[in-house]
């Protein structure tokens, strides 16, 4: 759980883990400018680390996911703690991998009607879905969204992406997946309802702006990597 200022919906967000089948629980806060990390303490989170200064979404991504290689983890699991998805489908997003369905699953808002029932802004759904069909062409795809914050991978699949060289803020996710496509593995999805309220997390308009042209600049390295016109570091498989 990559964490930022997440101090009033961790708790109900960690309450709907499956314990069952959740061996361990990373959480990272990125320089919290609340309580977040007294509740973790206080929930008796397993593996809290703090960065001392921020580093962004994708950077705290990384934090998270070196954690859950350094201590083996299968399949890793990254939920936003801001309980805008439930973990209760847990189960069935690790039950794909675990059974070789599927070596990436992504909880999807857009299936369904679960965006715009959640409370998802009208401009935010517009902007995704347009989003969406830009990079389905580009990138020769069906998904039904590109931009979730609940998605778990296979321990291989995490390995061979080299996170690490992938950037530091919003545009991390996008790349991520793009690079998991360029790789040949196909990424499954399940339908998830999401929820909508003032203590969600939210990018601002602008953030939002840049990340839109983010996702552009990576659809369009990836079709000209596949064309071998161009290839950028993050689509070098032996990078």
């Amino acid at each position: 759980m990559p964490a930022y200022n997440a101090e009033k919906t961790l708790e109900q967000t960690y309450a709907e883990i499956p314990f069952d089948i959740v061996d361990h629980v990373i959480l990272t806060d990125d320089c919290s400018k609340d309580d977040t990390v007294k509740v973790a303490q206080k929930l008796g989170i397993e593996h809290l680390i703090i960065h001392d200064q921020n580093k962004g979404y994708g950077g705290n991504q990384k934090t998270c996911y070196d954690k859950a290689l350094e201590i083996g983890g299968d399949i890793i699991v990254m939920v936003h703690p801001d309980y805008q998805y439930t973990p209760k489908l847990i189960h069935s997003i690790c039950y794909m991998i675990a059974n070789g369905v599927y070596p990436v699953v992504c909880a999807s808002r857009i299936l369904g009607k679960g965006a715009i029932k959640g409370g998802m802004p009208i401009i935010k759904y517009i902007s995704n879905r347009a989003l969406t069909l830009f990079q389905n062409i580009l990138l020769n795809q069906k998904l039904s969204e590109y931009h979730t914050g609940f998605r778990a991978f296979s321990k291989e699949v995490l390995q061979k992406t080299h996170y690490q060289q992938f950037s530091d803020d919003f545009i991390f996710d996008n790349e991520m997946l793009a690079k998991i496509l360029y790789l040949g593995y196909d990424i499954g999805e399940i339908s998830c309802p999401t929820k909508y309220f003032e203590e969600a997390s939210s990018i601002s308009l602008s953030r939002s702006t840049v990340y839109g042209f983010g996702v552009i600049r990576i659809s369009i390295l990836y079709r000209l990597a596949k064309w071998q016109i161009f290839k950028s570091k993050i689509f070098k498989k032996n990078s």
